[in-house]
């Protein structure tokens, strides 16, 4: 049974937990989820679920049918298309400013995260690597400076997170080794200041990782 703790709320307890979930693949692509099969299963009231399912919806992450009920989010090509092109238009704007702008400060804890991912990676550490991918992003939106492409960027992460792990399933370390090469272009674009170099570095990543996670949703299908 999951013990949940106080340091978040219930909701997000659960929402996390649910998240997980469907980031790992315990949850099939466009499956339902029901209500109270879900609160028995983790000993929470229907209502702290039903909370919970409107974050993960806010996240992309669940449909909500009117009703029909809540189904996880299928990952078809128009979905992951449409994912890492945002991803990249936003990553791409906040990148500029950030290669424009960095403090030293900033650049000690973008490498700080590389080392700690590339730990992982030795480790073969899959949940602390996406974690940490998180964090990196979290650090290179330092200079964003506005509340709709944070905002946004906070509620499409879980489905990149999502997305990374279909890929890694299909591609294994590669698909890591890739995500080092990436960080590691993109590091040294930003200390350089080169925000041109840095653009076609995101633009080549969003597409390489869009192509891994259709590549290995297509081979799922054929297996299926």
């Amino acid at each position: 049974m999951t013990a949940f703790q106080p340091r978040e709320t219930l909701t997000e307890q659960v929402a996390r937990h649910l998240e997980d979930r469907i980031t790992f693949g315990q949850f099939r692509s466009g499956e339902r989820l029901y209500e109270s099969t879900l609160a028995k299963d983790m000993n929470v009231s229907n209502g702290s679920v039903r909370e919970a399912l409107l974050v993960l919806e806010k996240r992309h992450l669940i449909r909500s049918v009117p009703r029909k009920g809540a189904f996880v989010t299928p990952l078809d090509e128009h979905f992951v298309r449409s994912l890492y092109d945002t991803l990249e238009l936003y990553l791409t704007h906040t990148g500029r400013k950030l290669a424009r702008q960095w403090q030293p400060a900033d650049m000690e804890r973008l490498e700080a995260l590389y080392e700690q991912m590339r730990d992982c990676f030795n480790r073969n550490d899959l949940p602390a690597f996406l974690a940490l991918g998180i964090e990196y992003t979290q650090a290179s939106l330092a200079y964003a400076d506005n509340y709709f492409i944070v905002t946004a960027i906070d509620d499409l992460w879980p489905s990149a997170r999502r997305c990374a792990f279909v890929a890694f399933q299909r591609g294994g370390l590669q698909v890591l080794e890739d995500n080092l090469a990436h960080m590691r272009e993109s590091i040294d674009a930003i200390r350089d200041r080169d925000d041109d170099r840095l653009a076609g570095i995101l633009h080549r990543f969003a597409l390489q990782q869009c192509q891994q996670v259709l590549d290995a949703i297509a081979a799922s299908s054929r297996s299926a």
